[in-house]
Parts: structure tokens; C-alpha cells; sequence
């Protein structure tokens, strides 16, 4: 059992209020997901870049990790630190050569999201925490999505929290239980893609990005 909020706003006023009203749609659902809480929110970009939304322990230099990446990319990234997780942005014609970068040197990194709009963060703990941790309510943005966990068929961790994100722009939650999600990670892995956790919603996010293609 776990809860899943959304808002997409129509009027461009309410826009700096996004942040403000996803999180206190989390906060209801914490009866329904007590263990931990994330949630994506789309705001502005452009094709011409990319943000990489990143998750490290806790007390990890970021400011660092942008210097390396900018020895990597066209110039220095544009770079926002939200406790545990940061939104790094790049010229999108670097992402691939980025993206193995980060995989190469600082392997204790993990991309949980990418796209021109969409910033991901989740992790452990009750969702009012999780969102003041982030400061989610001074966020803005068109529409965001949320998620509270009460795990049943994997552990409680961070990398389990939802939303999932295998596709730029792309990301799910979801209440539930897919039954074949072995079946299809083998299905899919030999199609191409890959996963960073053993949970079955991470696996339906996968499935739908395939069939978007």
C-alpha cells in the first residue's frame, strides 16, 4: 500500500505555489507510505541541456564532483545542492560522455533522473520530513509528481523509494505489485536497457520507456 499525489497546473500564476502544495499532498499520504517519499517536479529547461538529478551520502562534495565534470563537459555546470541529491546541468550533446564519467570516477554517485525539465529526489523517511529535507515548498514549477512508500516486496531503502526514472523526461510511481517484473527485467535488459535496483516498479518504468521509444 503506498500513496501517489500529482498536480498539473493550467494557470502559469500558481506556478511558484507548486512546490508549497505538492508537499502538503505528501504529508496526507503518509498513512499510506510511512517509509520514505520522493517526488520529480517539471519546470523550465531547453533541448539544448540536460539536468542530471544525482543522489550521494550524505555530506558528499558536489561542488567537487562540478569541477571534475566540468573537465568533462563544455564549461562549468550549473549546479544545485539539496541535502543528499543535486541537479547538475549540461549541454545535452555531453550527456553520454558525462554520464561515463561519473560512472568511471565516482561510482558512489547514482543518476536517478534525467531531462531538460524534470528534477527527481526521494529518500528514506516520513514524507513531511523528506520534503522538508528537500525544500520542497519553495520550489516551482508546471507539475510534479509524488510518491510515499510502504514497502512490501523490497527493502527500505533510497534506491527503492519511487519515482523511477528510465527515459529522459520520463519518470513513474506506483501502488502495487508486478508479478512477472523478472521476466521482463531479463526481456528488457537484453533490449538494451539496464536497472539500478531489483524493484518492480523500476522495472515498469523500464517497460514503458521501451515501448515509448
Amino acid at each position: 500500500m503506498c500513496g501517489i499525489v500529482g498536480i498539473f497546473l493550467k494557470d502559469p500564476k500558481l506556478e511558484p505555489a507548486l512546490g508549497s502544495m505538492l508537499a502538503s499532498m505528501l504529508g496526507v499520504m503518509t498513512g499510506r507510505g510511512p517509509d520514505s517519499a520522493g517526488f520529480a517536479v517539471y519546470g523550465a529547461g531547453d533541448a539544448d541541456h540536460v539536468k542530471l538529478s544525482l543522489r550521494a551520502p550524505a555530506g558528499y562534495d558536489f561542488e567537487a564532483l562540478a569541477r571534475s565534470v566540468s573537465l568533462t563537459s563544455a564549461g562549468t555546470p550549473k549546479l544545485s545542492i539539496r541535502a543528499t541529491h543535486a541537479i547538475i546541468e549540461i549541454p545535452a550533446a555531453q550527456e553520454a560522455q558525462v554520464r561515463t564519467a561519473l560512472a568511471a570516477h565516482h561510482p558512489e554517485v547514482a543518476v536517478v533522473g534525467t531531462g531538460s525539465r524534470m528534477e527527481i529526489f526521494k529518500e528514506v523517511g516520513l514524507p513531511s520530513d523528506v520534503a522538508a529535507r528537500f525544500e520542497l515548498a519553495k520550489m516551482s514549477g508546471t507539475h510534479g509528481i509524488g510518491h510515499t512508500r510502504m514497502a512490501t516486496e523490497s527493502a527500505v531503502t533510497t534506491a527503492g523509494a519511487h519515482p523511477f526514472s528510465t527515459g529522459a523526461d520520463q519518470c513513474l510511481v506506483h501502488n502495487g505489485s508486478l508479478s512477472n517484473h523478472n521476466d521482463l527485467r531479463r526481456k528488457l535488459t537484453r533490449e538494451g536497457l539496464s536497472f539500478a535496483t531489483d524493484n518492480d516498479s523500476e522495472v515498469a518504468a523500464g517497460y514503458l520507456s521501451w515501448r515509448m521509444k
